[in-house]
């Protein structure tokens, strides 16, 4: 059956051309050597190494995090398949998906990072600037080309941009690092939170529809986080790559190469402020335009993957509907702008997913998806979109079999957790662990198929600095640590209210809450927003309104509802209650011990 099923499915897509080198990873396996025998100093070879996409792993120089570029989230099953090898092979035998669409293998050992690098060339893909002082990868909403919300399909344009910037000498040695984000819609992308957020639209001009961008810049989340302004009214596709360029150049111009803490492109925006900073990118753009000495385009593939019917030969009669499918199907699948088809959201813990699994998603997305192709996503998940709406049962039993059809991808069931102490030098906190709990026990209690709670968002992050986007969620949480009397204990700064739609908000910083009680506390939330909402309210409305001081009932504004969770921030004495005192994931006292970052090496 299997080899029946092989030979009926349509050859998988080529990968496009351009992303790999063979030769980086070789150089990569050459300075290693050099390292080791001490021909490299330890700076200089750390931002050798980013620039390539290892990421120190914590408290050693000895293993690396090796973070694999997938621009405009598009990954393709014999990707997935290389990647599941890699990860048995060099890696813990998992992989992560973070929230930039990456794919990212841990504890690998610094000799092995050149084989994985050579073995991601195989299959068309890089590392390179994934991480250090550079144009990272270009984000795509992976509901580009088929929400129904949306002027034209984004992802030619920053797959295009992807390249365009890829090894360019322009971007290699930025003052800190730099991030495009395009989208469908506001909706879906996060636009406003980061350097360059895009959105297209189209406006009519001498009779004929022409394609441009909003364009947002100065976003970003971190310590201190922005919100991002709207560039002009309207910005042409053909002036895309000129605006880029002039807010490149002005970044490498004018950014702080001294205060590492405060060289994000959003800093130089408010310290300048926005009018300012404004008028020079549109005269830098002009100058860009005027003085290219040959006309600079994107090239661009602007004809969408085609859509193909994937045969599944069977003898056996259809099967019945699985159980559980009705409520998965609720919370992870979404209509597409195509008739008949559905886009399926495939729900991770905090973003990890297994050698196996991987195969098991390369087969899934052969058999199932019309493109033939994967999207990553923008909350640690893996999309397949242009699924038949008669697929999805079938699609849940395969899913089900692999542990993979876990419901809530599109509820506040799924919470984001960057990786935490589990590898991070900065973090004070295991985030990553906290989020798994909390997916679990929200699942366990079913408060995914609550409706009010569904446009809610949880995000967790083991430091300040914002990896889980902690500062844009309805309940967001930052680790770091208190004492009581000679012991410590781990704890999150929560903040509430924040959001990431067309309507982008920072949460407000709420209070500080311990890191066994965090649960406790979001359950509390919940139960408080039930006795005290109006008949419209969801959670995401009622905290806003708590934040405006415009609440209903008992709980009718923040100081209200920190009142309500002041008990669970009281710590108990040690022999009372020994596991408050340890983080998620770790047997022994608490420390709050890091190393050192390499976000601005």
């Amino acid at each position: 059956m299997e080899s029946r099923l092989k030979q009926a499915l349509p050859p998988d897509p080529v990968p496009r051309a351009g992303w790999a080198d063979n030769e980086e990873a070789d150089n990569f396996a050459k300075t290693v050597k050099l390292f080791r025998q001490g021909w490299y100093d330890a700076d200089s070879f750390r931002r050798f190494r980013l620039q390539n996409g290892a990421y120190g792993s914590r408290m050693t120089g000895d293993y690396a995090m090796v973070r694999i570029k997938v621009p405009a989230g598009e990954i393709l099953p014999q990707q997935l398949e290389k990647i599941a090898y890699l990860s048995e092979t060099y890696s813990i035998g998992s992989a992560h998906f973070s929230t930039r669409e990456n794919v990212q293998l841990h504890w690998v050992v610094l000799e092995d990072v050149s084989e994985i690098m050579r073995g991601l060339a195989e299959v068309g893909m890089t590392s390179r600037e994934a991480c250090g002082n550079s144009v990272r990868n270009v984000m795509c909403s992976p509901l580009s080309g088929v929400c129904g919300a949306e002027a034209f399909d984004a992802t030619p344009y920053a797959l295009a941009t992807a390249s365009f910037f890829l090894r360019n000498p322009m971007c290699q040695n930025l003052p800190r690092k730099f991030k495009f984000n395009f989208t469908c819609c506001e909706e879906h992308g996060m636009v406003r939170m980061v350097d360059v957020g895009l959105v297209p639209q189209t406006r009519e001009l001498k009779g004929a529809v022409q394609r441009g961008f909003k364009v947002f810049l100065g976003g970003g989340l971190g310590n201190r986080s922005f919100v991002g302004h709207q560039l002009e009214e309207f910005t042409p596709d053909e002036d895309l790559l000129y605006t880029s360029m002039a807010v490149l150049r002005i970044f490498d111009r004018l950014g702080d190469r001294k205060n590492l803490a405060r060289n994000r492109m959003r800093y130089l925006v408010n310290e300048m402020g926005w009018e300012k900073f404004q008028n020079l990118v549109l005269k830098e753009r002009a100058i860009v335009r005027s003085t290219q000495p040959v006309i600079t385009r994107l090239e661009m593939d602007d004809a969408p993957p085609g859509i193909r019917t994937p045969m599944r030969i069977t003898d056996e009669a259809p099967a019945a509907v699985p159980s559980g499918f009705a409520r998965w199907s609720r919370t992870n699948t979404m209509a597409q702008k195509q008739d008949g088809y559905q886009t399926v959201f495939i729900t991770l813990e905090a973003g990890d997913i297994t050698a196996g699994q991987l195969r098991s998603l390369a087969a899934i997305c052969r058999e199932y998806s019309g493109e033939g192709r994967a999207r990553t996503g923008f909350r640690q998940n893996v999309v397949i979109r242009y699924v038949k709406e008669e697929d999805l049962p079938a699609i849940y039993s395969r899913l089900t079999e692999s542990g993979l059809a876990k419901s809530g991808a599109l509820t506040m069931s799924t919470p984001v957790g960057c990786s935490g102490t589990t590898s991070c030098n900065l973090a004070l906190t295991n985030s990553h662990r906290l989020a798994k709990e909390i997916q679990r026990k929200f699942l366990e209690m079913g408060l995914d198929e609550d409706a009010d709670l569904a446009d809610s968002s949880i995000k967790i992050s083991g430091c300040p600095n914002s990896c889980g986007q902690h500062g844009i969620a309805t309940i967001g949480f930052y680790g770091g640590g208190s004492r009581a009397g000679g012991n410590m204990y781990p704890v999150y700064q929560m903040s509430v209210g924040g959001r990431f739609d067309g309507q982008t908000v920072l949460g407000t910083n709420c209070m500080r809450i311990p890191a066994k009680r965090v649960i406790p506390a979001i359950l509390r939330i919940i139960e408080l927003f039930r006795d005290n909402k109006q008949p419209s309210d969801t959670l995401k409305s009622w905290i806003h309104r708590l934040v405006l001081g415009n609440g209903d009932g008992a709980v009718d504004t923040l100081d209200a509802l920190k009142a309500e969770l002041a008990p669970l921030t009281v710590a108990p004495a040690i022999e009372d209650d020994p596991d408050f005192y340890k983080d998620y994931g770790n047997e022994g006292g608490y420390h709050a011990k890091t190393g050192k970052g390499e976000c601005a090496a």
